[in-house]
Parts: structure tokens; C-alpha cells; sequence
């Protein structure tokens, strides 16, 4: 039987399943919801009809509830619009759980990108060998973030899980019980999580999904790539941030650190409790069963920390003699179930997933500064009283050559109790966890080697000697400080003291790079050029001095924060650029959208691994040519100076305060952290997250993050008659064509239908046409640049998921839009009614979630 186009197969099994479940989602027996059901169809139309007809918001909405509900008093119809959101809120988790359901069907398992396709193309071109020799050395690591982008609360992402499942197996029964659940069950979180609330939030993630996904894609390239020999190399693991990323974030506590740590191994040993008592139940041979009981026991004991406890390397071991065992008594009975359970603790140890501290320069030079003002005060050796008055290569040698330690001294000052605290905590995970459980501090915003080098000194005098068991990655956002990035690391490199520490290490460096904060700083192609061209010079600079350097991104989700296809991206560098490791952050809806099911999380960690291995393997995979560098040289500093003009507009901070949903993130409650960096009152663009910011563009349905620049950029080159040379660039170059396809995905996630009303603001007009004007060139020259008649037209599947989940939310944006003029008119009057104010602003923030969960990446 053929199989269908992949179209074809999303058609039959997500748009129109999801129909049918939502046919029995609208008659469900709820007293509110029968009203809700036969309005919200009207309600869809009238504003598909209103936005076609050139009207603002506020008129739709209006007209709707002139001709549907006249007779309704201002208090039911504000309760039909709450009604309104909280079932197109459910209306999306339905999609979400059809779109899970059907992922293995709509993906092919096997096809391109994965690791059969992987290990059956070496095969065919004779290149098994040096696949094998990659896989011993080349890793893939995905960091799970804190980053607050996850609308859902974990009773819902549960009520996903079972309902995907239910779908799966057409379970009409257990479908509509789930519907009715799902009915009932609140979205909104009364009060904001803590940082261990997050932490437990994610490491449902790490016991229900990547504890089997990573398994078997472990198990696959050990059986079928390595012929069953053992690989040494974990090829997959996971980092972690919620408890133990500290910028911006006050409530991680080292105390906190150390309870996510402890909360960590406590997990994967109730895994592995759970495999050995399935082994229990299939092992029951002489002089085996004995053993596996004893595993039991001592796995328990270590659980409780009880006496008669099994270490990690006990614990290999034994599985080892186990499996001898059977091979040789018991004619290899089970050999694979405990082959699988060896593979797992190569993954993750005791430790589960790696835990990351992270904290911002400035905060480390603060702390840095009253550590060492309080050891002078005490009488120390370690620093010269007059420290800070030398020179700062004096400094920097005085701080790589240190040796001591801080002592028993018992300090005063908040900052240097917090960072003596801190680094001992990451030395006692290290103790009971092992040394991966928690071995990298990030400096966010490094812009010095002064900021390696006071941290380096730092974790040696406080709690790690002379024999350091952790990296200090630094990691560079601005375009500024990526610029400035080669000169630092080559400083360090050719530090005697700090490239001692690095042989110590194995010879390797990992370097952060931050998309996020990039993006908002110098635009989408100026944040990604500059990277680019970072890591160029970073590996040009380390290949130099023998160091293997490895590049952590911090891609986020969308395409605005550097996410968008993430493979294509890995698969596009080119051999100027290290790539014996990938490692990436992954967060909020890009975790339960990405990596949420089995299916989805296998494939996709195939696909990213499929994408690092075939960047080498690829005899094609060519150099970008230095016409094609010139070139988008030139298109990102235009880009740059066309952002840059533009977030330096008078307009642009008022725009995001007055007419977006800036404001309103904090109280949404989806995270522990503030909504912004500083205390001041005013908004300061400094201070502005990168998540609240591409965000409140995304709600405005604008996405300015994900496409501003370009367009001016290329039409630069359109108006001198030079286009024929990017589209060159184009075609030749896959970097630049996967950042023009993310950007087709802010694109094609644009309604500007939705704000049109502003321009007729007095104050605003002109700044929301000069973001349509961009947008509308931006599109025009990617559509003449692609070929295309339509953006996203090469990729139907993606294009059809989000029109899908556009019209689904189409009333909540209205709803929202509508609010938000509401307010304006409130404040605006006389007499300021401060009650329908509260009502409208709870309004804007309800119908944030839907919003962001239906565009999945954000933007």
C-alpha cells in the first residue's frame, strides 16, 4: 500500500480528527458551556469578516454583541468573553494532543535525519567506520531552561499526555472523560511558581519521556551502528537550569540548588528501582535472582540514604557480572533488558540531568568585590590590601596564579555569603551526585577576561583547590561583546595558570552564545551573522592553541530567540565552525512541543544528532565563499543600522509599555523570575527580558524580533540592482537560507489585520506603519528571494499546523485587542473606574496563555 504525502497524512489525522473531538468537546454536558459552543462559531465569523473588512477590534466585538446578544447586560457579555477564553485556551490543548498523537504517523520514524537513515547512507557510501569513529567522541547535550514561556500548568500538560495517548488509540470513552477533565480543570496559577516548583515541573519531563527516548536511541546506535560493542561515549545528555540558574532570578537560593540536586538522584533512582524490579520478575534463575533482590535492597537503601547503600560504579559493576551471567548460564536470556539498563546509567549516572549555575557578570563582580573587601578586612593573605588599585594585568595574574584558601572565615556582607555558599554547594552536589552532576558556572554578559578570571579564582579559594572539577563557561551576547569574544579567549588561552586548568580538563572550553539577548540587541541577521562569524573566529583562535572548543547555544524557542529549525541550522555551519559537540537550551512550549512525547522527543534528538554528524560527514559541505561572507556582511550591517534606528526611535519603549502586553507578563504567574532585570519604575530597554519582549511582540501578532532588518537589508541590494547576488547567496549558502526560512516562519505568524486600528493613533500611528512597512518589504523580498508564491510554501505540514492554530485563536487575540483599547479608553476618562480597569487587565493576561501555547515557539 502507497503511502501518503505527508500533507496528506496531516489532513486525515490531525485536522480532521481534531474536528471530531472538538464536535464532542462543544456538546459536552456543561450548564455554561452549550452557550458558549453556539456563540463562539458567530463570534469566529464575525471577526474573520471584520478583519477582511478593514475593521479595529473593538467594532467587531461590538457588532457581535449588537447582533447576537443585544439583551445581554455589560456583565454577561464581559463573562461571555471570559467564557470565550477559557474554552479556545482548551480548544488548543485538544490541537496539541492530536498534533502529539499523530506525530509518528506524520514524521517518517525512519526516514531522513534519523539514525537509520544515518547509519544506512555511511553504509551505502562506505563510511560506517567513520561514523562509528564520530559517535566515540561527538555529543549532543540539551539544556532544559526556567525560562518562563510554559503556559500550562502540570495538571494540563498530564491531561495532554493521557489525551494524546487516548487519540492514539481512538479511545472515544477515555477521549471524552479527558474532554470533560479538561473542562474543569483550571489554567490559570494563583500564585507564581518557586524555582523548585519549576524544577519538579521539568523533571516530569526527564522520568516520563528523555529517560525512555535516550534510552532507546542509546540502545539503537549501540545494537545497529556499534554492532553491539560498547560505546564509550554518552553521545546524549541533558543539562539543567530551573535551581540552579541564579541571573536575574533572587529566589535560587544555594539551598534551593541543593534540593533540586537532591530531588535529581532521588528521581533516576526511582527509575532504576523500577527497571531492577521488572528484572526481579524475569530473572528468576539460580545464582541470578539473588543478586537483582540485593540490587533492590541497597538501590533503596541509597534512596533513603540508609545504611548497606550501592555507589554508581557498584552498581554498573554488578549489572555487568549479571549479564556475564546470563550469557554464560542462562544462554543470553534478558541480556538486552539489562544491556539497556547499563546504557541508562551511562546516560545518567546518579546525577539524571547536569545541573548549571549561571549568574550575570555584573552580579559576579559585586560579589567578587565585598568577598575580597571582607577577606582584606579579616586579615587574609589570599589578595593584597590594595587589590583593586593595580593595574588590571596585574589583577588578572594575581587572580590565576591564587592558591589558599577562604577558611572558616564567617562573612557579613549578603553577596559574598551568596557566592561562598553557591560554589560549596556545587562541590557538595559533585560529592554526592558525582562530578557531571553539577560542573559548569555560566557568567552571563562576559564581556572581559577580568570576569572569567575573578570567578576562576573564586570556586579555587572557596571550595575546589587546587584541583578544579568545574568549568567556567562564559557566555557572550551583545554584538559588542561577540566581537570582543576572540581577543578574551585568547587572553585565556595563553594565561599559563588557566590553560593548566584547561589540560586538567581535557583540553576543551565551552563557550555560551546568546541568541535571545542578541536578537534584541543588534536584530535577527546582525545576531545571527555576529555569532556566526564569533564562532568562526573562536574556533580559528582555539584550533590554534590545541583546544577543543565547544559551543553551548542559547537558541530558546522561536526564530526571534534563535530557534526555528533547529537541525537545518546544525546542519548548515560549514567546516569553519567546531562541531564535536552540539549543545543548545530548549524551554517552555519548545520542551512539551519539541520533546514532550516519546515520539517527538526521539525524533527530534535524532534529527539533531543526524544534523552534527552529517555537517562532517558531508564531503559537500563547503566553506562559505569570502564574496558570500562579504556579502552578508554587508546585509547584516545594513539590517543592524536599520534595527538599530529603530529601537532607537522615541516611540519604540512608549510602543511596548503603552500599546503591548509587556506589562501584563509579570502577573501571569508561568515563572519565578521577575519580568524584567533592575528596580527602576521606568523601562529601561537594558533591563527588558528576552522573553517578555519577543513575546509582547508575538502577542501583538507583529514579531518584529524575527524579521525587522531584513527586509531594508534586501532591498538595499533590489533598488542598486544587485539582487541577482543574494539570491546567489541564497542558493549557494545553507546558513543563509535557513535564516531566511526561520524568518518566514515570524512572517507567516503575522496578522497585522489586528493592529491596523493603530494607526490612526495620534501618538503611535506612525511608528505601527513604520513596523508594517517593514514587514510588508520584509515579505515581499523573501517571497522574490525564495521563489515562492507563498511564504513557507516548501513546508506545507508546518504551514497548515499554524493557520490551523491561528484561526483557533483568532477570537482570543480580538478579545484581547478589544481589552486593551477598553483600558486606554478607561484611563484616559475623567473619572478612572478602577474596578473595570482590574476586569479588562485580567482580560489581556487570560488571554495571553492561549495565545502563546497555540503558537507553540512563540513567535
Amino acid at each position: 500500500m502507497s503511502i501518503k504525502p505527508k500533507l496528506s497524512r496531516f489532513n486525515t489525522q490531525v485536522l480532521q480528527k481534531y474536528q471530531i473531538y472538538n464536535g464532542i468537546f462543544m456538546n459536552l454536558p456543561f450548564d455554561t458551556l452549550s452557550k458558549t459552543v453556539a456563540l463562539l462559531p458567530l463570534f469566529y465569523e464575525t471577526c474573520k469578516k471584520g478583519f477582511d473588512a478593514g475593521e479595529n477590534p473593538t467594532a467587531i466585538v461590538d457588532t457581535f454583541f449588537k447582533k447576537y446578544q443585544a439583551r445581554l447586560s455589560a456583565k454577561s457579555q464581559i463573562n461571555l468573553l471570559f467564557r470565550f477564553i477559557q474554552y479556545i485556551e482548551r480548544q488548543v490543548v485538544l490541537f496539541d494532543a492530536v498534533e502529539d498523537a499523530a506525530f509518528p504517523v506524520v514524521n517518517n520514524m525512519e526516514g531522513i535525519g534519523t539514525l537509520r537513515n544515518l547509519k544506512e547512507t555511511a553504509e551505502a557510501e562506505n563510511k560506517k567506520q567513520l561514523l562509528q569513529e564520530y559517535l566515540k567522541t561527538f555529543k549532543v547535550r540539551i539544556v532544559l531552561t526556567a525560562h518562563p514561556t510554559q503556559f500550562y500548568p502540570g495538571t494540563v500538560l498530564g491531561i495532554i499526555t493521557d489525551l494524546s495517548k487516548a487519540v492514539k488509540e481512538d479511545n472515544l470513552q477515555e477521549i471524552n472523560s479527558l474532554l470533560g477533565q479538561l473542562g474543569k480543570t483550571p489554567f490559570f496559577k494563583e500564585k507564581k511558581p518557586t524555582p523548585y516548583d519549576e524544577a519538579v515541573n521539568l523533571i516530569w519531563y526527564l522520568k516520563n519521556v528523555f529517560y525512555h527516548s535516550f534510552g532507546n536511541i542509546y540502545d539503537y546506535a549501540q545494537q545497529n551502528i556499534f554492532d553491539e560493542e560498547e560505546i564509550d561515549n554518552s553521545i546524549l545528555n541533558i543539562g539543567f537550569w530551573p535551581g540552579g540558574d541564579r541571573d536575574g532570578n533572587p529566589f535560587v537560593t544555594p539551598q534551593i540548588t541543593l534540593n533540586v540536586a537532591k530531588k535529581l538522584k532521588e528521581s533516576i533512582i526511582k527509575k532504576y528501582i523500577k527497571d531492577v524490579k521488572y528484572l526481579r520478575r524475569r530473572l528468576t534463575f539460580k545464582g541470578v535472582r539473588e543478586r537483582i533482590i540485593e540490587l533492590n535492597h541497597q538501590l533503596h537503601n541509597t534512596l533513603l540514604d540508609k545504611e548497606n547503600q550501592i555507589s554508581l560504579e557498584e552498581f554498573v559493576t554488578e549489572l555487568k557480572r549479571i549479564r556475564t551471567l546470563l550469557v554464560t548460564e542462562h544462554q543470553s536470556l534478558y541480556v538486552n533488558k539489562i544491556t539497556s539498563l547499563i546504557n541508562k546509567t551511562t546516560l545518567f549516572g546518579y546525577h539524571f540531568a547536569s545541573l548549571d549555575i549561571r549568574q550575570d557578570s555584573r552580579v559576579h563582580d559585586a560579589m567578587f568585590r565585598n568577598l575580597v573587601a571582607e577577606l582584606i578586612e579579616n586579615d587574609s593573605d589570599l589578595f593584597p590590601k590594595n587589590f583593586f588599585d593595580l593595574e588590571i594585568s596585574k589583577q588578572l595574574k594575581h587572580l590565576s596564579e591564587i592558591k589558599g584558601s577562604i577558611g572558616n572565615i564567617e562573612f557579613k556582607d549578603e553577596l559574598a555569603i551568596n557566592i561562598v555558599e553557591t560554589i560549596r554547594a556545587m562541590k557538595t552536589i559533585q560529592e554526592q551526585n558525582g562530578e557531571i552532576a553539577c560542573n559548569r558556572y555560566i557568567i552571563s554578559n562576559n564581556q572581559t577576561t577580568l570576569n572569567v578570571l575573578q570567578l576562576f579564582a573564586m570556586l579555587k579559594i572557596i571550595a575546589f583547590s587546587d584541583e578544579l572539577t568545574a568549568d567556567v563557561v562564559p557566555l557572550f551576547e551583545t554584538v559588542p561583546d561577540l566581537i570582543a569574544a576572540p581577543k578574551v579567549m585568547e587572553e585565556l588561552y595563553t594565561n599559563p595558570n588557566y590553560r593548566k586548568h584547561l589540560e586538567a580538563r581535557g583540553n576543551k572550553q565551552t563557550i555560551m552564545l546568546g541568541f535571545s539577548d542578541g536578537t534584541k540587541d543588534g536584530g535577527y541577521l546582525m545576531a545571527n551573522w555576529a555569532i556566526f562569524k564569533a564562532k568562526e573566529a573562536m574556533t580559528e583562535m582555539s584550533r590554534k592553541y590545541d583546544i577543543n572548543v565547544i559551543f553551548f547555544d542559547g537558541r530558546g524557542g522561536p526564530p526571534a530567540r534563535g530557534g526555528g529549525k533547529t537541525h537545518q541550522f546544525y546542519a548548515s555551519l560549514g567546516p569553519t565552525i567546531e562541531d564535536k559537540e552540539i549543545q543548545l537550551t530548549i524551554q517552555g512550549q519548545t520542551i512539551s512541543s519539541n520533546f514532550g512525547t516519546l515520539a517527538s522527543s526521539q525524533y527530534n534528538m535524532e534529527q539533531l544528532i543526524s544534523s552534527g554528524i552529517s555537517n562532517s560527514l558531508n564531503d559537500k559541505n563547503l566553506e562559505m565563499s569570502p564574496e558570500n561572507k562579504a556579502l552578508m556582511d554587508r546585509l547584516a550591517e545594513i539590517s543592524y543600522q536599520a534595527y538599530v534606528d529603530f529601537k532607537s526611535h522615541p516611540k519604540f519603549l512608549q510602543y511596548l509599555q503603552h500599546m503591548s502586553t509587556l506589562k501584563y507578563y509579570a502577573k501571569t504567574n508561568i515563572g519565578s523570575r521577575p519580568s524584567k532585570r533592575g528596580k527602576s519604575t521606568e523601562l529601561v530597554f537594558s533591563d527588558l527580558r528576552a522573553i517578555p519582549f519577543v513575546g509582547s511582540w508575538s502577542q501583538l501578532k507583529q514579531n518584529v524580533p524575527g524579521f525587522f532588518g531584513v527586509g531594508t537589508a534586501l532591498k538595499v541590494y533590489e533598488d542598486n540592482n544587485e539582487f541577482d547576488k543574494v539570491k546567489q547567496l541564497y542558493n549557494e549558502s545553507k546558513f543563509f537560507k535557513t535564516l531566511i526560512e526561520n524568518s518566514m516562519m515570524s512572517l507567516t505568524k503575522s496578522f497585522f489585520d489586528l493592529t491596523k486600528y493603530m494607526q490612526e493613533n495620534k501618538k503611535f500611528g506612525e511608528f505601527w506603519t513604520l513596523i508594517y512597512e517593514e514587514y510588508k518589504t520584509s515579505k515581499r523580498l523573501i517571497l522574490k528571494l525564495s521563489g515562492y508564491d507563498t511564504l513557507m510554501e516548501n513546508e506545507p505540514v508546518g504551514k497548515s499546523s499554524i493557520e490551523v492554530r491561528e484561526s483557533i485563536v483568532l477570537p482570543l487575540l480580538t478579545i484581547q485587542q478589544y481589552a486593551l483599547k477598553k483600558i486606554k479608553d478607561l484611563e484616559n476618562s475623567t473619572t478612572r473606574d478602577e474596578a473595570q480597569i482590574a476586569i479588562f487587565e485580567k482580560i489581556v493576561t487570560r488571554a495571553m496563555f492561549g495565545n502563546i501555547n497555540a503558537s507553540r515557539n512563540s513567535a
